[in-house]
């Protein structure tokens, strides 16, 4: 039987360049967290659900405005720059 992880794709920068790239490990982490995984799928890519909260944000937003989402938006945006950066930085320098 397939699992999802069959239909992953590869990260090209990894391949080529041997470096985790700032998107390593979102795939996985999905895959995490469709199999009920969510402290795993958190551990994989700590950006994942401020991402997941984002988007259900901007969604929500784009068919029914409600006050103060710009103001949502950006804090989640912000967020997953500092989490997605961090995350990076500490697997390419510090792990």
């Amino acid at each position: 039987m397939m699992s999802p992880e069959d239909y992953m794709l590869p990260c090209l920068n990894k391949k080529i360049f041997g470096l985790d790239c700032m998107g390593c490990g979102m795939q996985r982490s999905i895959a995490l967290i469709l199999n009920g995984d969510f402290i795993a799928a958190f551990y994989m890519y700590p950006a994942i659900y401020s991402l997941i909260a984002l988007l259900g944000v901007i969604f929500v937003n784009y068919f029914r405005k409600f006050k103060h989402a710009y103001k949502i938006i950006i804090i989640l945006a912000v967020v997953n720059v500092i989490l997605i950066l961090g995350n990076f930085i500490y697997k390419t320098f510090i792990n």
